[in-house]
């Protein structure tokens, strides 16, 4: 027989409706009885619109579809790839290179162009798939009545009014308030975060503020039938509907610039008007010291070319490639590359709660008496006369659960999660129903909310009755409660209070009772549940990750705040807030912050709410963009993390949107930077910590190659004012641009993490990427190696050495050499941290110092490069002199770890 089915007693004949009186977007439906909805669409249960109707209707409101923003072609997408500013400086730097005629340089640096392009294009394209993905949740078919006769139509020709019928398994078509319902569960978690399927009903929600959790006699475009069957009218098609409006968020333009684009981009502005003025500076002062002028204007060129670290793209794409390589082995998967370092700026992970801080499966998490005691020795008490099963044995009737042969259970997570746990307490599920098969049951409704099912003995002497339901309707029916192995008078004020209690804690309580009787399997089941035994109060939760909240006290420690952002039930996310240590157990309402208080406040309001609120709960895909958009405004560097539809629009707000790949829907993944392979938290703080080495690395590369050009720089400026000749020919800075700025900088990026990195707080997002003392090093060591290489040449011009261009030459190339193996780490020395813990830096050292060597003598060489060989003595003199640089960036270093312990021992004393 099947189950009753709740109906709207009222059917109303079909009219011609307009645009202005039907549907509109401020209409709360789920407050309107089914009979006023019909009534207001001009429709009809039975019959449906007619054929006519429809046809003006679609005319009207046009197809069921999500709109898509207009896109760029990809010729225009590829050419916004050469806008950035440190694309045109590289350009530019082609543009003179064509001038000394270096066709190796052209090509190096147009190749480091055309690569960073064709990268730019291809994340462009695949962060556009968003829309398809979300296109493609829309139902293959619908089923509706039209002209009193079932048509089955695709989703697209469906109209507000239309009668649509829903089975399990199939995809709600479009927004529907429901008229008729029969056990109808609905999978919303892609849109609204819930964890659970959501039980239907036709009952309106007084509140028009409620939300879509709370909407239970609505059903969503997009969302999924689990079980059951229903009736609805569709009252909103197309971009009206709940996920066209996240569709409409998700095609603004919402991308931020990643900190490192930022800061490059500055960093090249910086560097293209320095170089600028550098280098007519220099062919001024020379043409005024008499220097023929095309020397001059080639040395010019040459400088600029070597001062534009054309290798900085470059080392910035192979350090993210490797991070993201890295990233891939620890389950995160990077979707575009900026984002590996952008998670080392983050200052808010903003996460969803479920499957990201928790299982995504629900645990019996306490099975309480009403004494609150321990309850498992329910599990494996001796039955009573009046109670002839034990409570795991009751749970486990009184659910639909489906055990396979391989132990695997399939059916409704709560019945899982009941059924797992007598399972652990030694219930062999298959064998008890064999020996207590049903043969009868009370479905659960909403208006019940209790369910009940019967069994009887083989021998049929008597029937067991085994209810699970709301506390509130359970109790009231049990006169007498299972207390320490003996059976007592109920307290019904003391049991609700505790269930109550519970439920405050953020666990889903159910009351679990039985009765018994000697009645034929025949008889009348509703007497059954009327003076029933009470066995106890189960609570289930959706139980946190074990790592999760290590993880989450290790952002904290890295000065990373995290927020809990779900539509989930607000006690149930304080609950696992707490748990998790986002929150006191006695945090105030401060730390809590439910979407109908948050949509209460303006932007001002919010921006300072965001400041202390740790968990937000029942909220919309607009409040999640909201909150976002805050926290940017305060200036933070926010990641979101999200697995559903309803996720998209603020993960690709954030600066960074991490997804699920496990139990993420394809429209988050399109939308995100990052996806979760493992849909793990804790992955998380694996990529901040690689997004922060990553950053070191291009810190150091930007260092060094900032110190060497401004070595150069400083040579060929300062020679004239002390009177001597050009130290070096163009030839010798490009060389010294190749071999310097070329292999040791870009191994520079295989760097391994500093020690104690996740124990500082993030970077600022406005911070200079020359901040913390970087460009004042550059200073310092472009000095002292303009130095060294005058002094050298100087002395060999003194002495007479005819080779002084050389061993001028020399020790610039070799004191770059020397700084790059110093530069390892701001604060440790070298010789601590190993020459071997870098061994791709080591070895290309090793073969810039190789080529060196060959230029000064291999005769072929010495006509190319204008050099002359070196005596044994001269060769010495200049690779100590070269070593100066290192044993001054040591003494630095050695200088910052004293300063730093002296502030460290201040702080304790204090």
């Amino acid at each position: 027989m099947p189950p009753p089915v709740t109906t709207p007693s009222a059917q109303r004949t079909p009219a011609p409706v307009s645009a202005a009186s039907s549907t509109s977007p401020s209409t709360p439906w789920h407050t309107l009885t089914a009979e006023a909805t019909i009534t207001m669409l001009h429709s009809d249960v039975q019959n449906g619109l007619a054929m006519a109707e429809v046809t003006r209707r679609l005319a009207e409101y046009g197809e069921n579809v999500l709109a898509t923003a207009a896109k760029r072609g990809p010729w225009r997408m590829l050419l916004a790839q050469f806008t950035d500013v440190m694309v045109l400086v590289l350009l530019a730097a082609a543009a003179v290179t064509a001038v000394v005629g270096d066709i190796e340089d052209i090509i190096a640096i147009l190749a480091i162009v055309v690569l960073n392009a064709t990268l730019g294009f291809v994340q462009e394209y695949r962060a556009d798939k968003a829309m398809a993905a979300l296109g493609a949740m829309s139902a293959a078919t619908a089923r509706v009545r039209r002209d009193g006769v079932e048509h089955t139509v695709p989703p697209q020709a469906l109209v507000p009014g239309d009668i649509v019928l829903l089975d399990a398994g199939t995809v709600v078509p479009a927004d529907l308030r429901l008229l008729e319902v029969s056990q109808l569960n609905v999978e919303e978690a892609a849109l609204t975060g819930e964890s659970l399927p959501v039980h239907k009903s036709i009952a309106p929600n007084s509140d028009p503020q409620a939300a879509l959790g709370d909407r239970r006699a609505m059903a969503y475009k997009g969302t999924n039938i689990a079980s059951g069957r229903g009736l609805g009218v569709i009252v909103a098609t197309g971009m009206q509907t709940e996920l066209g409006r996240i569709a409409a968020l998700l095609t603004e333009d919402t991308r931020l610039r990643t900190p490192l684009q930022q800061r490059l981009t500055a960093l090249g502005k910086w560097l293209a008007i320095t170089v600028l003025v550098v280098c007519v500076a220099i062919f001024v002062a020379g043409l005024l010291r008499g220097e023929p002028v095309a020397l001059m204007f080639m040395t010019a060129v040459s400088l600029a070319v070597a001062a534009i670290p054309e290798a900085l793209p470059a080392v910035v794409t192979v350090s993210l490639a490797l991070g993201a390589r890295r990233m891939v082995q620890q389950h995160a998967l990077v979707r575009r590359l900026p984002a590996v370092e952008t998670l080392g700026s983050v200052t808010y992970i903003c996460t969803d709660k479920t499957g990201t801080l928790t299982e995504n499966r629900m645990r019996v998490d306490a099975v309480l008496t009403v004494k609150n005691e321990p309850g498992e020795s329910l599990g494996h008490g001796v039955p009573l006369q009046e109670t002839p099963l034990t409570f795991a044995e009751a749970v486990t009737l009184c659910t639909d659960v489906q055990q396979a042969h391989d132990g695997v259970l399939t059916g409704d997570p709560t019945e899982t999660a009941l059924v797992r746990w007598a399972v652990e307490q030694g219930v062999d599920a298959s064998t008890l129903r064999g020996r207590w098969p049903r043969v009868g049951e009370l479905a659960f409704s909403s208006e019940r909310a209790r369910m009940t099912t019967v069994h009887t003995t083989s021998d049929g002497e008597y029937r067991v009755a085994c209810t699970k339901g709301a506390p509130e309707r359970v109790i009231p029916a049990c006169t007498r409660m299972w207390y320490q192995g003996s059976l007592i008078p109920v307290e019904a004020a003391d049991v609700l209070a505790h269930a109550n209690s519970m439920a405050a804690s953020g666990l889903r309580v159910l009351a679990i009772a039985m009765n018994c009787d000697k009645q034929a399997a025949a008889a009348p089941i509703a007497p059954l549940e009327e003076q029933q035994v009470l066995l106890a109060l189960v609570g289930l939760l959706d139980p946190p990750r074990t790592a999760a909240r290590d993880a989450v006290a290790t952002c904290h420690a890295a000065g990373i705040r995290v927020v809990m952002i779900t539509g989930d039930h607000p006690a149930t996310a304080r609950a696992i807030a707490s748990r998790l240590g986002l929150i006191a157990a006695d945090a105030g309402e401060e730390d809590v912050l439910t979407g109908a208080a948050l949509q209460a406040l303006d932007d001002q309001g919010l921006q300072l709410r965001v400041e202390h609120a740790r968990v937000y709960a029942r909220v919309t895909p607009e409040d999640k963009m909201r909150i976002v958009t805050a926290l940017q405004a305060r200036g933070e560097y926010v990641a979101m993390t999200g697995d559903g539809v309803n996720d998209a629009p603020a993960l690709k707000r954030a600066n960074i949107g991490i997804a699920m790949g496990r139990g993420g829907t394809d429209v988050a993944r399109e939308a995100s930077d990052m996806v979760l392979l493992d849909d793990n938290f804790s992955t998380i703080v694996v990529a901040v910590r690689e997004g922060r080495r990553i950053y070191d690395n291009i810190r150091r590369f930007v260092r060094f190659v900032l110190s060497t050009n401004a070595g150069e720089i400083c040579t060929l400026f300062a020679a004239p004012l002390f009177g001597l000749p050009l130290p070096l020919l163009p030839i010798h800075i490009l060389w010294m641009n190749l071999i310097t700025d070329g292999l040791p900088g870009l191994t520079l990026s295989a760097e391994p993490a500093e020690v104690g990195i996740m124990q500082r707080p993030p970077r600022p997002p406005q911070e200079s990427i020359l901040s913390h003392g970087l460009w004042q090093h550059a200073v310092r060591v472009g000095l002292l190696m303009a130095a060294l290489a005058l002094g050298i040449q100087a002395w060999s011009l003194h002495t007479g050495h005819g080779h002084w261009q050389t061993m001028t030459f020399t020790v610039l190339t070799v004191s770059q050499l020397a700084h790059v193996m110093a530069i390892r780490s701001e604060r440790t020395s070298l010789f601590r941290l190993g020459l071997t813990s870098n061994p791709w830096l080591l070895l290309a050292v090793a073969t810039s110092l190789g080529l060196q060597l060959a230029i000064i003598y291999v005769p072929i060489l010495n006509t190319v490069f204008r050099t002359a060989p070196l005596s044994f003595g001269e060769l010495i003199l200049c690779l100590v002199v070269s070593s100066v640089v290192f044993v001054a960036v040591e003494l630095e270093k050695l200088l910052i770890r004293r300063r730093e312990d002296r502030a460290d021992t201040s702080s304790q004393r204090t």
